[in-house]
């Protein structure tokens, strides 16, 4: 069998796909006279048929004869909601930290060994509760010691004061001068200082034997216990027993924009308690209700915030130290709002807008100026009217005019 070299073998394969070309016009040039015969044979049944030879019949066209509609033009079946008139809350929404009032870290005043701790880790105490004591035997030895010293001041005291009487008898007789007087009168002056600072030291080391109780300075929760009984505690030691920190009332700390802050400020300057609101973490709960308490003096001009506090009752303690928080600010109440579903806007190019239904049951597109949002709702100034039906579901076959079908009509009311 001979063998073909590549081009040979290319100029081959060209040639025999011309020639199949060739065939395959020829063959088509043949079935339209093979349609006029079939034509011709079966005239009345094209004709009862409505199609020529070729041609696809009526109703099997698209949108041709009775039960070829085109679905794609059919009404498009749309949800809607009627647009409501009601009052809306102007809010301003931010992230905030729940912090407490106050923190203290409990710690010891004076030196010696922990004896007996009475608290509980995480419980709550109130102010003034026994929490520990220190070994109080050193400070009572150093009380008798002053107690001591002080006696034996009172009975010098006493003598001299006793003296003092004589040299005035007798110095009113002229039998002593008066430079004996003078140095008794002083002696009994010094005495009497004496006894001023043993009381002083009475004192002090009464306060040092009473530090040996400690007792909690303010109410709130405890953490947990950082030093166990037997171990020598010192006095001002930086690790401390326990820390204590307030839960109820609590607070929660913001950041607002500086755009913001002159609807707050102008609340505040007319005297309104402006209330906040604090949401858990996915903003589907709110945790509590709290008033607005403190506004920083100056702007962080690293952000362009500002801090802000409010105060919560947390009775509950439906907020913990440190929890993060969405936090809601009621500025004001928008009165007889237009309002609708903040789902149902879309946004554009060219701005926000809806579909609404016509009494025709077609579709209109209508722009729209909106406003403050609420708790899902959101108020519109311009482009509705309340009682406009607004479309919620069904919008990605929607153009403007487009035949709609409401498959649900909104609840009134």
């Amino acid at each position: 069998m001979p063998k073909f070299t590549k081009p040979t073998f290319l100029i081959v394969a060209g040639v025999l796909s011309i020639a199949a070309g060739a065939w395959w016009y020829q063959q088509s040039q043949s079935e339209p006279q093979a349609g006029v015969a079939g034509k011709t044979q079966n005239g009345a049944a094209a004709k009862a048929g409505g199609a020529q030879a070729g041609q696809r019949p009526q109703a099997a066209r698209p949108g041709g004869g009775a039960g070829g509609a085109n679905p794609w033009n059919a009404p498009v079946p749309v949800r809607v909601i009627a647009a409501q008139t009601s009052d809306l809350k102007v809010q301003i929404k931010a992230i905030g930290t729940v912090t407490p009032l106050q923190t203290v870290l409990v710690q010891s005043r004076v030196s010696g060994p922990l004896q007996q701790v009475f608290f509980t880790e995480g419980e709550k105490v109130e102010a003034g509760q026994l929490l520990a004591q220190i070994d109080p035997a050193p400070y009572q030895v150093k009380l008798a010691q002053a107690q001591g010293t002080q006696q034996q001041n009172v009975a010098q005291l006493q003598n001299a004061e006793a003296d003092l009487a004589l040299y005035q008898k007798l110095k009113q007789q002229n039998s002593i001068s008066a430079q004996q007087f003078n140095a008794q009168q002083a002696l009994v002056n010094q005495l009497k200082g004496t006894l001023k600072s043993n009381q002083a030291q009475i004192d002090a080391a009464q306060l040092e034997l009473g530090y040996t109780q400690i007792k909690a300075p303010i109410s709130g929760r405890l953490g947990l216990r950082k030093v166990d009984a037997g171990n020598l505690v010192q006095a001002n030691s930086a690790e401390g027993l326990v820390t204590i920190t307030q839960s109820s009332p609590i607070a929660v700390q913001f950041t607002i924009p500086e755009i913001q802050l002159q609807a707050v400020r102008a609340a505040v300057q007319a005297g309104k308690k402006l209330t906040v609101e604090a949401w858990d973490r996915a903003e589907q709960q709110k945790i509590s209700d709290g008033l607005l308490t403190t506004l920083d003096n100056q702007i962080d001009l690293a952000t362009g915030t500002l801090k802000l506090k409010a105060q919560f009752a947390n009775d509950n303690e439906e907020l913990f130290p440190n929890q993060f928080v969405n936090v809601r600010l009621n500025v004001a109440v928008q009165q007889g709002a237009v309002t609708i579903v903040q789902d149902a806007v879309q946004y554009g190019s060219q701005g926000t807008y809806v579909y609404t239904v016509d009494d025709n049951n077609k579709a209109q597109l209508k722009m729209l100026k909106l406003g403050a949002v609420d708790n899902g709702l959101i108020a519109v100034e311009e482009g509705l009217k309340a009682g406009d039906l607004v479309i919620l579901e069904g919008l990605d076959r929607l153009r403007p005019g487009r035949d709609v079908e409401v498959v649900q009509k909104p609840a009134q009311g």
